[in-house]
């Protein structure tokens, strides 16, 4: 079945509207990177969360939004998932397993913050 182009369009404009959101939010931060990661890494990082968590993690269906959550609850939260003690998870053991500490710091700080 051809994919049309509107619905090409859509898409694109879609992916690109949630990664850019962690992008713009970025140049309004005002807490220095962690651990070496400039905002714009982190944004990239945060981004990617997006696919479920929605645009600027602020979810609109049944997968928790990250936006505004403590940064101690996601921080603990994202250690039990990447060491696999999250009886509750499901992908996210395999998800965060692709990230280092410094890294799941940063996206806990990046995602305490509450939208602007």
């Amino acid at each position: 079945m051809p994919v049309s182009p509107a619905s090409s369009l859509r898409s694109a404009l879609w992916l690109t509207a949630a990664l850019l959101a962690p992008a713009a939010m970025a140049q309004t931060a005002s807490a220095p990177a962690t651990a070496g990661l400039s905002v714009q890494d982190i944004s990239v990082l945060a981004g990617t969360c997006a696919n479920c968590h929605g645009p600027n993690g602020q979810s609109t269906g049944g997968i928790p939004s990250l936006r505004g959550v403590g940064e101690r609850h996601l921080l603990q939260r994202m250690q039990a998932f990447k060491t696999g003690t999250a009886s509750d998870a499901t992908v996210m053991t395999r998800l965060m397993k692709g990230y280092d500490d410094a890294q799941i710091q940063a996206l806990a700080q990046w995602f305490s913050k509450e939208a602007k």
